[in-house]
């Protein structure tokens, strides 16, 4: 019989759910296909710069890691463990996704590849950092066997280069916020990993900036009324799962000093607003129902997780949990009709 327990120290991964970050593959047919030429001066030096990489030496442990901190106990504890494994697994999920568009892409779109490889290696450094500050707390993630245990969401393309572009821009927000706040607040900061956030962010708007150039080579992706509707849906999909993860952890944000739903605020708006670069629509985050039904929905998932931890049988869980659900998805249904704000419109307006 396999033993199926994991050793001492290694964690075991959370259970996924929709809210958990997910392994993603796509097809690599259209990837190798796609047309580069209305960027690709941009692409070729966004590709010069990632060569550079200028970040290399900056995610080096220093003597400040070389403490005990057993001191960190309690909901504190639990809440920043679960926040480095969400982004460890967050981080990890982007270096096997584009580790494999690299090897796909090898002899289809040179350009391409090498700025997958060079990407995959700012992940898996970010990954590791992460998995390291796990192993302060005596735990780790196993990573090799989260590759093979974990489910693969399929994505077309397209719809990789709206996600990612979010998921790196939205990384920047969450961590320039934070180091910022600690710089002027620097009680707050119980552990050093904060310190190295400032170069952290540069690596998620760096590619962030490249998924830019990606979606703005491909009209399709910005000029038709499909595109309107598709960046709306993803803008929200983020910005609801960051408003809900947000608020499981109120913990770990309050032992930075930070109120959880500004938190919030300030990473949704930014992020919408760099969106508008990049994306034919930005949603309308002044409109006065757009942040109290996104909170809305924060409180219906807190109710169904309670739920989730409680000892019913699956069925009587089931039952109370479907109205919950109903709720969010009116709730969120509500915000994507609120009419969204025209960026193409904006920036023909400044020309």
């Amino acid at each position: 019989m396999v033993n199926t327990l994991p050793k001492p120290g290694i964690k075991t991964p959370s259970q996924e759910t929709i809210l958990t970050p997910r392994f993603y593959t796509t097809d690599f047919e259209t990837a190798a296909n796609l047309d580069l030429s209305a960027q690709e001066t941009e692409l070729q030096a966004m590709l010069a710069e990632m060569r550079a990489d200028y970040n290399r030496h900056h995610f080096v442990r220093d003597e400040a890691f070389d403490k005990s901190w057993e001191h960190i106990q309690g909901e504190a504890k639990q809440s920043f463990i679960d926040y480095l494994e969400r982004s460890c697994i967050s981080e990890f999920s982007g270096f096997l996704l584009f580790k494999e568009l690299s090897r796909k892409l090898k002899n289809r779109s040179p350009l391409l590849a090498e700025m997958f490889q060079l990407m995959a290696r700012d992940e898996a450094r970010h990954a590791g950092f992460l998995n390291k500050a796990m192993g302060d707390f005596k735990l780790s993630l196993d990573l090799a066997t989260v590759t093979k245990t974990r489910t693969y969401t399929f994505f077309p393309i397209e719809w990789v280069l709206y996600t990612v572009y979010l998921s790196e821009k939205i990384g920047y927000w969450r961590y320039i916020i934070i180091y910022r706040h600690l710089e002027k607040h620097p009680e707050n900061q119980f552990y050093p990993i904060f310190r190295y956030f400032e170069s952290w962010c540069q690596d998620e708007n760096r590619h962030g900036d490249i998924f830019k150039a990606l979606l703005r080579s491909q009209p399709q992706l910005w000029k038709t009324w499909k595109a309107r509707l598709w960046s709306r849906f993803f803008l929200l999909s983020v910005f609801a799962t960051h408003t809900m993860t947000v608020h499981e952890r109120t913990g770990f944000y309050k032992s930075l000093g930070l109120n959880a739903t500004e938190f919030d605020r300030q990473v949704v708006e930014n992020t919408n607003e760099t969106a508008g670069r990049a994306f034919p629509v930005m949603l309308n985050t002044e409109h006065p129902q757009f942040f109290p039904r996104l909170q809305h929905c924060a409180g219906y998932n807190l109710k169904i997780a309670e739920i989730e931890r409680s000892s019913q049988p699956k069925l009587v869980k089931l039952i109370r949990k479907l109205p919950l659900i109903a709720a969010i998805i009116w709730n969120l249904l509500l915000v994507f009709l609120i009419k969204p704000v025209d960026t193409e419109a904006l920036r023909g307006t400044v020309r």
